[in-house]
């Protein structure tokens, strides 16, 4: 009889078996093509908190039933970042488990105020966008619009566009030619100041601003806190966001990489930046986020740092594209709202992350 664990024998075995593929090709989507991502998940506090705890983001409304009351929620809501997390970790199986460069994000918004632990979530992408890409055969570009929602109501939570290189089954006959670039506007180079506001209300970014304006100087500062990335934040955060990327878990597959290693997820990464930046400011509500990059690999061992630049204040009711989005009528009595750009980077100083935010900050005095 046959020992299928010889070892001489189970390798044969290996090398006759044909290996059940997981995750889809470039060829696999078309323009329109809805997908319905299955299984769904339920948004705990234990995951929530989690998150929030490993990427340092420790604003007590989302942990504490007073803050939470004070800050006009029922009870500690689900942080924005693990909904954003778990929105898109539950689509990779479908959408981008093959690999492939994640080439970025953009309007990540939140329609509804706040969304509570116990919601059981459902996820859909629609493909807006094929395009080929003459300069790496074996890839395609692929983007979809995301849209978490709560699976009782169908109202919709969380939602973005993102945009990935996706494997090709048969690479792409070209010249060899690489894609033309567009025109690159010069750089203009950096400003001679930088202006770092008095603390984190929303009349300092304002005074920081006003402080800047005519002269050769930017609201622009970095932040000490730092977080060095360990099994935790690169294999546990993203697994419990049932992103099954073998990128962050799979060190057999990844060793062959242009990583080496495995890495983070990266709204670990992101997550973990902006939980630096908000611990020196003072925030209210997240308004969305746009024009999100992921510039290199992070992984085991690399410290994420964060570094903020101010682009504007101002005193309004932030409009996005689902409408006006306040939690109350006086909203703009208590916070005004802020457009950041925050760049994560890791101990040698290069940017692994960066995108532009809207939060509404609070006034001194709430």
């Amino acid at each position: 009889m046959t020992d299928w664990t010889d070892p001489d024998t189970f390798t044969q075995a290996l090398e006759q078996a044909e290996t059940k593929a997981k995750g889809n090709c470039f060829e696999d989507f078309e323009e329109g093509q809805v997908i319905d991502h299955d299984p769904g998940l339920t948004l705990t506090r234990h995951g929530n908190e989690a998150w929030m705890s490993q990427t340092l983001n420790h604003d007590p409304a989302y942990w504490r039933q007073d803050a939470a009351e004070a800050r006009g929620f029922e009870e500690p809501p689900v942080h924005p970042d693990y909904l954003t997390a778990a929105t898109l970790g539950i689509t990779v199986e479908d959408l981008s488990e093959k690999g492939g460069y994640f080439l970025g994000r953009t309007d990540v918004r939140f329609p509804t105020d706040a969304v509570y632990t116990g919601t059981e979530l459902h996820v859909e992408s629609e493909v807006v966008n094929k395009a080929s890409s003459s300069s790496r055969p074996n890839y395609g570009i692929v983007s979809w619009r995301t849209r978490g929602k709560d699976a009782e109501t169908g109202e919709v939570l969380c939602s973005y566009e993102r945009t990935n290189m996706i494997p090709r089954r048969k690479p792409l006959e070209t010249d060899g030619g690489a894609v033309e670039n567009a025109d690159e506007e010069e750089d203009e180079g950096l400003p001679a100041e930088f202006i770092n506001p008095d603390g984190g209300y929303f009349e300092d970014f304002v005074e920081a601003l006003e402080e800047a304006a005519g002269r050769d100087a930017a609201v622009a500062y970095r932040h000490e806190r730092g977080r060095s990335q360990d099994d935790v934040t690169v294999a546990y955060l993203p697994l419990s966001t049932l992103n099954t990327a073998k990128q962050h878990h799979n060190l057999d597959v990844m060793a062959d990489s242009p990583s080496g290693d495995i890495v983070t997820y990266g709204d670990v990464t992101r997550s973990t930046a902006l939980g630096h930046a908000r611990s020196d400011e003072q925030t209210y509500r997240e308004v969305g986020f746009d024009d999100e990059t992921f510039h290199t690999f992070v992984t085991p061992g690399d410290t994420v740092y964060a570094f903020t630049r101010v682009l504007d204040a101002e005193d309004s009711v932030e409009e996005t594209s689902t409408g006006s989005r306040t939690s109350s009528e006086n909203d703009g009595d208590v916070a005004g709202t802020v457009r950041f750009e925050h760049i994560a980077f890791n101990q040698n100083d290069e940017p692994v992350y960066s995108g532009i935010r809207t939060a509404k900050i609070c006034k001194r005095g709430n």
